[in-house]
């Protein structure tokens, strides 16, 4: 199956709805105009079901086939939050929000979403159930854990779960996806460093804070290229190095670290995190100070499921006649918590030769939108043939 025809004459009013939500960003669970938006416009489109409030502001829709005797459920989930970044693009359906910005495009996942909802509204052209899932909070939020949290999954008996993301620097409409870990495990913590502050000019009266952090800091880089088998994957990165004091003849009494740590496996994961908790501290009291860790999990890993990767693949290879496979991605995606739930897998479609994700310049492209339509289409008609 080409782009369905369909998407071509709904390409108008599905930007119009990117574009709408474009102007009007807003961050973690605070979608509450792009909540009640979408939840307008998929009762609408005549969904069986709309309910709102789901893992806070999610909004859930049913759309039910022509026929149930599969008894089958497929969800598809679009994340619908902005990001706390002030816009660059000069395009004249610019942010409104000032310090708010769609800069990672999920204003074209939901579009997306949403343009595939009517068509299979219209159509119903399938046997089974379809779940369209559009979750807040993506970006550090975890509102795919709280959606989970509120009973989702079992409230709509969903077995399978699909997602997809835009991907900058590919061609439009093209699709690449892998099999098992995808997107990182995104954990971050805090040291505390105190030693003893005083004069510059009397280094041997004080405990120098400076030299512990940045010696733990240092120290930090072993876990990547000592401690962690070097095929697997581990980023640490210290990304804030803060003290109390900011004269030029003063050593601080305390530093304040911050960074981040990305793994690809539970067993590296556990790892970094017990390095880290003994490298800091018995760092610090080598050389007379004390280190203390507040070390948090984030996301966990984002691993697609084998069986639904190769249903994915095959979807888009119907749309654009091939699927690349995708590099493994150190970035955080937190649809990883409804992959621990159900099987489903994350696919990526192109959004064309723009700015990355998280930069300011960035746009979704809106060309990118009848493949992706498409393919969540496919997605459901490929799972859930219509009865003959």
């Amino acid at each position: 199956m080409p782009v369905k025809n369909r998407f071509a004459e709904l390409l108008p009013e599905i930007t119009e709805w990117r574009r709408d939500f474009h102007a009007n960003p807003e961050i973690l669970f605070e979608t509450h105009r792009t909540s009640a938006r979408v939840a307008e416009l998929l009762r609408a489109f005549g969904c069986d079901e709309v309910v709102e409030g789901i893992g806070r502001t999610g909004v859930v829709g049913v759309i039910k086939g022509k026929t149930d005797t599969s008894g089958k459920v497929v969800g598809l989930r679009a994340d619908m939050d902005a990001l706390p970044i002030l816009e660059a693009t000069g395009v004249e359906y610019a942010s409104k929000t000032p310090g708010a910005m769609h800069a990672c495009g999920h204003d074209g996942h939901t579009a997306m979403l949403l343009g595939a909802a009517k068509y299979l509204c219209e159509t119903r052209n399938f046997d089974g159930t379809t779940v369209v899932i559009f979750q807040p909070a993506e970006e550090g939020g975890g509102g795919g854990r709280e959606m989970c949290e509120d009973g989702m999954m079992d409230r709509w008996n969903i077995q399978e779960v699909y997602g997809m993301h835009n991907w900058p620097g590919h061609p439009l409409g093209s699709f690449a996806i892998r099999k098992g870990p995808f997107f990182a495990a995104t954990d971050t913590f805090d040291i505390f460093v105190e030693g003893k502050g005083g004069h510059a000019a009397k280094p041997q009266e004080v405990v120098d804070t400076t030299i512990i952090a940045s010696q733990i800091v240092l120290a930090m880089q072993t876990i990547a290229s000592r401690n962690v088998d070097p095929v697997k994957q581990v980023v640490v990165s210290v990304t804030s190095f803060e003290t109390e004091s900011n004269a030029y003849n003063v050593i601080p009494q305390k530093v304040h670290l911050k960074g981040t740590v990305r793994t690809l496996s539970n067993d590296v994961r556990d790892l970094a995190e017990q390095r880290i908790k003994a490298i800091a501290p018995l760092t610090a009291e080598a050389l007379g100070g004390v280190a203390d860790v507040n070390y948090m999990r984030g996301y966990p890993v984002m691993v697609n499921h084998d069986t639904e990767t190769e249903y994915a693949a095959e979807a888009a290879k119907k749309i654009s006649g091939d699927c690349e496979d995708a590099p493994l991605v150190m970035g955080g995606e937190d649809f990883a918590f409804m992959l621990e739930e159900r099987p489903g897998a994350y696919i990526l479609v192109g959004n064309g030769d723009t700015a990355a994700v998280h930069h300011p310049a960035y746009n979704f492209d809106d060309n990118a939108i009848p493949a992706g339509c498409s393919w969540w289409v496919e997605m459901v008609e490929s799972r859930m043939p219509a009865a003959s």
